[in-house]
C-alpha cells in the first residue's frame, strides 16, 4: 500500500485478488469506507507492489508476480506499459525522485532500472543482490540507488549504486529502507521474523561520489515485537523543536512514533533554517497523461513553515543560512538500534557524506579458534563426572596439571601433567580421594601444586600434588577447612594476596580463610537466596556476587559484612555468573532474561542500583554460559556445558559495549574451557588466548589467533604489558591489615622480533592490471594469434642452425687409419 504524495487522504492498496485499489479516508470521527473510489484489474496475476509516482498525479507503478507495470488511475482499461517480465518474483519497485526512472529487484537476483516513456526493456541491468530471499531497492539522492538483502551467508547487506554503472556497487554493508532527500538522513530497520535487531540510521550525503566522510553517533537497542515502519511527512515535523525525521513503528498492538532532533541552544525559540531546506510539495508537477508526454519538470518547492514558539505568538524569526555541519541526536522510545553519522555541509553548500560501516570496529572481529594437533591432546579419559553442579566450571587446569572430577565413588579427581599428553592408562590412574562429592574446585593462582576442593559436607580440601605429578591416589589432604552450615556453592582465591580463599554456601554466607592460619577471618552477609558466583576486582578490594534473589551486590569485606552497593541483576533465575571487566569499571554478568534467553549485562561499578548499563541476548540455551575475561585485550570468551559454539565479545566501555567476533564452533558438545595463563601464547602466531577443552574422553588445547599479515613483527597493539599474575603481591596477613598490592608486569616480546610499530614502511609498488584486461578490447582471432605465437617463442626459431651442425669432427686420414686399427 502507498499514500498519495499529493493528497493525503488518498490510499493505494494491491492484494492476492489481482486488483488495485484506490481509497479515499475520512476523517478519524467519521467512519471510513466500505467500498474502494476506484478499482484496477490489472489481469497479470498476483499484485504485490503498489507505489505513487513522485511528481505526476494518479500515476503508479504497479509490481504483478514477475512483470512492473505503469497505470494511469484515468484510464481504466489498460496500463500505460507493462514493462519486460522478470524471471522470478518482483520483490521491491523504487521510482527516480524526479520521477524519469523505475528500478526493481528480483528473486532472480538482479537489478533493473527502466525508463518506461523509453523503452519496455530495462536500460541498466546487473546480478546485484548475491541471495535469493527478501530485497529492498531505494532511490537515495541523484543517480545513487541503494539495495538491502542477503549475502551468501545470510548476513544481510547493504549496497550503494551508481544508476549510471550498474556494473559494480559503489559500497556495500532484510532491512527495510527510509530515506529523506533534504537531509541525506537514510533509515534502515531490520527484521527477523516479527523482532526488530540491530537497526542502523546513518547519514549519507555527497559532493561526489568518490569523496565520503563520517562521524559515529549514538545507539540504542531494545527487543520490542514489530511488524513495520514508516517515516511521517516532512510538512508534520515539529520543526521549531529541530526535529528532522519522525518514525513510526508498528508493534502487535499500537504505533509508536519516533523523533529524531538536532540539539541546538535555541531549540522551541528559534528557526534553524540551515536544517529545513525547501521540501518537496504537495502539489503535483502535472498529470499522468503529461508525464507520459513530456519530460519531468521538477515539483514545486514548498518551505517548512516554522510554528509559532509556545511563549511567543509572533511568528519566530528565520535567520540567514549559514552552511555548518549538524549532529542528529537520537530521541527513542522502543524497539530500534539505530546508529547515526554526521555529515557536513560546506561552504559552498556541497555535502559529503560516507561509505556506512555499521557497527564498531574492532581488530578481534575475525579471530580464529583452532584445536591444536592431537600430539598434545590428553586421550582416554575414563569415568568422567558429567554432572558437576552449575556453579562448577567443570574441571581447572594451570600450567602444569589438569584436575577432572571423575564419576567413581568417594569423589575422586584426576589429576593429569600437562607434560606428558597422550592416552593415559585405562585403570589405576593416580586420584585424590576427596570423599564426597566435589561442588567446586580451583588451584591455587601462586602454587601451581595446590588444588582447593569443596565438597557437599561444607568443607573445603588443600590437596597437594608432589614434584613430578601424581603417582599415587592420596586420600588425607593438607588442610581442612570448617564453617559452613550447609553445601558450598564455589570458591575463588585472591588475585593478589597469596594464601586466601572466599567461598559461597547454601547458608546464605560467603566466607573468607586465611590458608596460612587455616581460620576463617571474614563472614560477609545480606544474601537472600542462593549465590551463584563470586569474582574479586582486579586490584583485590573488592568482591562481587551475583545472587538468585535477582541483585547485585558489591562487598569490600576488610571494612563491611554487608553489601556497600547493590542493583539489579538478570530478569531469569536459571543461574549467572559474573567477571570485572574494563580495568575494574564495569562488571559483566552472564545469566538469563525472563524469557531463558542467554545473555550478557554490563553494569557500572560506582553505580550498580541503575541497573545495566548494556546488555545483548546472546542464544536459547539451558546451560549458563561461563565467561574468560583477557584484561589486555578486553575479549571475553563464553561457553556453556554442552555446547559445540564458543562465543567471542570485545567489551568497551561505551556504548554499543558488546562488539561481536567471529564465533568458535566445535564438531562434539564439550564440558567447558580452562584458560591459561598468558605467557602461554605463541606470540609468532598471534595468539591471544589458549584454552583447554574437555570433551567426553579428552583434554585439547585450543588457540585463539588474531589473524595478521605480518607476523614477523611482534603485535605490540595486540600484547600490551601483561601482568605477572603467578606472583603474588603480598601475604594474607598484610592484606587483611589493610595493605594494597599490584602485580608487576612483563613485555611478551620475543629479542629476536621488532614491534609491528616500528616495522619499516613498505615501498609501494606499482600493481599491473591483469592479462584479462588487455585481453578485453582483443578479438578472438587477435587472441588466438598471440597465443600461438607465445607457443612458438617457447619452442624456439626452427630455422636456427642444430648444435651438432658447429661440431668441427676429424679430419679423413684420421678417420682411415683408426678403422684400419680396429
Amino acid at each position: 500500500m502507498d499514500f498519495s504524495p499529493f493528497d493525503e487522504s488518498l490510499l493505494a492498496t494491491c492484494s492476492g485478488d489481482e486488483t488495485v485499489k484506490l481509497w479515499r479516508l475520512r476523517d478519524p470521527e467519521s467512519a471510513q469506507p466500505s467500498e474502494a473510489e476506484l478499482t484496477l484489474h490489472p489481469g497479470h496475476g498476483k499484485l504485490e507492489l503498489v507505489l505513487f509516482h513522485p511528481t505526476s498525479s494518479g500515476l503508479l507503478a504497479v509490481g504483478a508476480t514477475n512483470s512492473p507495470l505503469v497505470w494511469d488511475t484515468s484510464r481504466q482499461d489498460a496500463p500505460l506499459a507493462v514493462l519486460e517480465q522478470h524471471s522470478d518474483q518482483l520483490q521491491s519497485l523504487s521510482w527516480k525522485p524526479d520521477g524519469s526512472l523505475l528500478a526493481s529487484s528480483c528473486k532472480d537476483k538482479m537489478l533493473r532500472v527502466f525508463d518506461p516513456r523509453a523503452q519496455l526493456t530495462p536500460i541498466q541491468s546487473t546480478k546485484g543482490l548475491q541471495n535469493s530471499k527478501d530485497s529492498r531497492i531505494l532511490w537515495a539522492k541523484d543517480d545513487l540507488l541503494l539495495t538491502t538483502g542477503f549475502d551468501m551467508m545470510r548476513g544481510r547487506e547493504v549496497r550503494l549504486w551508481d544508476s549510471r554503472k550498474l556494473s559494480s556497487s559503489v559500497s556495500s554493508a532484510t532491512v527495510i529502507p527510509l530515506f529523506d532527500d533534504d537531509t541525506g538522513l537514510l533509515i534502515l530497520a531490520g527484521m527477523v521474523g516479527l523482532i526488530f535487531i540491530p537497526v542502523f540510521l546513518f547519514v549519507k550525503l555527497f559532493m561526489n561520489i568518490d569523496d565520503w566522510v563520517a562521524d559515529r553517533l549514538s545507539h540504542c537497542l531494545t527487543d520490542a515485537p514489530t511488524r513495520g515502519v514508516c517515516a511521517v511527512p516532512k510538512l508534520d515535523l515539529d520543526v521549531m523543536s529541530c526535529e528532522v525525521v519522525r518514525v513510526l513503528q508498528l508493534t502487535d498492538s499500537h504505533i509508536v512514533p519516533i523523533s529524531y532532533q538536532v540539539p541546538r541552544k535555541n531549540s522551541g525559540h528559534e528557526f534553524h533554517a540551515d536544517l529545513y531546506p525547501d521540501t518537496v510539495g504537495a502539489t503535483p508537477a502535472m498529470s499522468a497523461g503529461e508525464w507520459w508526454q513530456v519530460a519531468v519538470p521538477p515539483r514545486p518547492a514548498h518551505p517548512l513553515p516554522p510554528r509559532a514558539s509556545p511563549l511567543d505568538s509572533s511568528p519566530a524569526p528565520v535567520p540567514a543560512r549559514v552552511p555548518r555541519p549538524y549532529r542528529v541526536c537520537l530521541v527513542h522510545t522502543d524497539s530500534f538500534f539505530f546508529v547515526c553519522f554526521v555529515f557536513h555541509v560546506l561552504p559552498n553548500g556541497d555535502t559529503v557524506g560516507t561509505v556506512i560501516c555499521p557497527g564498531p570496529s574492532t581488530k578481534f572481529r575475525h579471530i580464529q579458534g583452532t584445536v591444536m594437533h592431537r600430539d598434545t591432546h590428553i586421550t582416554n579419559i575414563r569415568g568422567l563426572n558429567l554432572t558437576t553442579p552449575g556453579e562448577c566450571d567443570g574441571f581447572c587446569a594451570n600450567s602444569k596439571h589438569v584436575a577432572v572430577p571423575l564419576a567413581t565413588s568417594g569423589g575422586q579427581i584426576g589429576v593429569f601433567e600437562r607434560s606428558k599428553p597422550g592416552r593415559q592408562p585405562d585403570t589405576n590412574v593416580p586420584t585424590f580421594q576427596n570423599s564426597v562429592n566435589v561442588a567446586d574446585l580451583c588451584w591455587d593462582p601462586f602454587d601451581p601444586h595446590r588444588l582447593a576442593v569443596a565438597g557437599d559436607d561444607a568443607k573445603i580440601r588443600l590437596w597437594q600434588v608432589p614434584e613430578g605429578g601424581l603417582v599415587e591416589t592420596l586420600t588425607e589432604p593438607d588442610l581442612i577447612l570448617q564453617g559452613h552450615t550447609e553445601k558450598i556453592y564455589s570458591i575463588k582465591f585472591h588475585p593478589l594476596a597469596s594464601g586466601l580463599l572466599v567461598s559461597s554456601s547454601y547458608d546464605l554466607t560467603v566466607r573468607l580463610w586465611n590458608l596460612d592460619s587455616g581460620d576463617q577471618v571474614k563472614l560477609l552477609t545480606g544474601h537472600e537466596d542462593q549465590v551463584f558466583a563470586m569474582a574479586w576486582s582486579p586490584d583485590g578490594k573488592l568482591l562481587a556476587t551475583v545472587c538468585k534473589d535477582g541483585k547485585v551486590r558489591i562487598y569490600e569485606p576488610r571494612k563491611s559484612a554487608t553489601p556497600v552497593q547493590e542493583g539489579p541483576g538478570p530478569g531469569g533465575h536459571r543461574g549467572a555468573r559474573i567477571v570485572w571487566v574494563c580495568e575494574g569499571k564495569y562488571l559483566l554478568v552472564s545469566g538469563f532474561n525472563v524469557q531463558s534467553e542467554r545473555g550478557l549485562y554490563l553494569f557500572s561499578a560506582d553505580s550498580l542500583s541503575s541497573g545495566a548499563v548494556g546488555n545483548i541476548n546472546v542464544d536459547v540455551s539451558p546451560s549458563i554460559l561461563i565467561p574468560f575475561y583477557d584484561p589486555d585485550t578486553s575479549v571475553v570468551i563464553l561457553t556453556g556445558k554442552g555446547d559445540t559454539r564458543v562465543h567471542i565479545y570485545e567489551i568497551v566501555p561505551e556504548s554499543p559495549y558488546f562488539v561481536e567476533c567471529s564465533s568458535f564452533n566445535t564438531p562434539e558438545p564439550h564440558k567447558g574451557l580452562a584458560f591459561l595463563a598468558k605467557t602461554e601464547c605463541n606470540v609468532q602466531d598471534v595468539e591471544i588466548a589458549v584454552a583447554l577443552m574437555l570433551t567426553k574422553t579428552t583434554v585439547e588445547p585450543v588457540s585463539f589467533k588474531v589473524p595478521r599479515v605480518k607476523k614477523e613483527f611482534f603485535q605490540d597493539d595486540v600484547y600490551p604489558d601483561t601482568t605477572i599474575c603467578w606472583e603474588p603481591a603480598l601475604t594474607a596477613a598484610a592484606w587483611l591489615s589493610g595493605s594494597n598490592g599490584e602485580h608487576k608486569k612483563m613485555s611478551l616480546k620475543p629479542k629476536d622480533m621488532i614491534p609491528v610499530s616500528e616495522a619499516p614502511k613498505e615501498v609501494p609498488v606499482k600493481k599491473y592490471m591483469p592479462s584479462s584486461y588487455y585481453l578485453e578490447e582483443k578479438t578472438d582471432e587477435q587472441k588466438k594469434d598471440e597465443l600461438l605465437s607465445a607457443m612458438v617463442a617457447k619452442l624456439g626459431n626452427l630455422d636456427d642452425p642444430l648444435p651438432q651442425e658447429a661440431f668441427e669432427g676429424v679430419d679423413e686420414d684420421e678417420w682411415v687409419c683408426r678403422q684400419l686399427e680396429c
